[in-house]
């Protein structure tokens, strides 16, 4: 397989700087956080308002990539499963999937809820979360 080039969209700016001690899912008590974006990627947010619900697609930059099997959740009391049955960032790709909030919305700054990513982690893409089949 031929290697694939990731061009980021931007960066996470958050308070969380540890990766320890930040939440393993974004719901588990994440504070608020910015995307920011490259100026270029502003016609992107088109159609984007606070209250939407969107993925956002992370390149978890910090993350093992050699790891094929992992502890649940880290904790050593359950049995090791292969990653790609888990949500653990250390795998062969570590990209992060996050579905999170938008609060508000500033030229090409994104506020959002729920983002366990920790500061400076790349954006790799923002996505909508869909709806029933009517409403897309």
């Amino acid at each position: 397989m031929a290697d694939q080039m990731f061009h980021p969209i931007g960066r996470v700016e958050s308070p969380l700087t540890d990766l320890d001690a930040a939440p393993r899912q974004g719901d588990e008590g994440a504070p608020d956080c910015d995307l920011v974006l490259a100026a270029e990627f502003a016609p992107a947010l088109t159609g984007l308002s606070a209250g939407a619900e969107i993925v956002v697609l992370t390149w978890l930059d910090r993350a093992a990539r050699d790891r094929l099997v992992v502890h649940p959740r880290g904790d050593l009391t359950r049995a090791e499963t292969g990653v790609f049955a888990t949500r653990s960032p250390h795998r062969p790709n570590p990209i992060g999937l996050h579905t999170v909030t938008i609060v508000s919305i500033d030229g090409t700054r994104v506020r959002v809820r729920d983002l366990e990513a920790v500061d400076g982690t790349p954006i790799l893409d923002i996505k909508p979360v869909l709806g029933p089949i009517d409403q897309r």
